[in-house]
């Protein structure tokens, strides 16, 4: 489990005086990007591939207030690829100082060519750094079926 240290910061809060929901999200931006430069997918290779990674949707659920100044951990697991690396998922979870899971987000993705704008596969020079990236236990091999899960579709005015 990839694990990335955070302290909650005065503009990480929200009106209540609590972590933003906003704040989670973004820590676990975060934790996903300092993951994928450690994996081999830094800036650098982005750019010569001209790709990027892009979010279908964020699930939050929240169990526990956190409050300023507190050190924070959050996790990152992938539980979910599928064969052509096209769509990841991960599962995020957020610690406080003690160890206990103050939050969980479930999050799935995909690459798009930045040129085009579509959904690609990983070009096989790339694709096998996800190889070495461990699995969660309840790991799953992903479809495009999968990424519709939730059947929500756009309804225009």
């Amino acid at each position: 489990m990839y694990l990335k240290d955070f302290e909650i910061r005065w503009n990480d809060l929200d009106a209540n005086r609590h972590l933003a929901n906003s704040s989670y999200l973004s820590f676990a931006a975060h934790t996903r990007m300092s993951f994928f430069t450690e994996c081999g997918f830094d800036q650098q290779l982005l750019v010569k591939y001209n790709i990027g990674p892009v979010v279908f949707y964020e699930h939050m659920y929240y169990f526990k207030e956190v409050f300023l100044g507190k050190p924070v951990k959050v996790s990152l697991e992938l539980t979910g690829l599928s064969d052509d690396k096209r769509f990841f998922e991960f599962t995020h979870n957020y610690y406080n100082l003690k160890g206990q899971n103050f939050a969980h987000c479930e999050i799935m993705g995909g690459w798009i060519s930045l040129e085009t704008r579509k959904l690609i596969a990983l070009p096989e020079e790339i694709a096998h750094l996800f190889d070495k990236v461990e699995r969660a236990q309840n790991f799953r091999v992903l479809t495009k079926e999968d990424t519709r899960k939730y059947k929500k579709v756009p309804v225009d005015l």
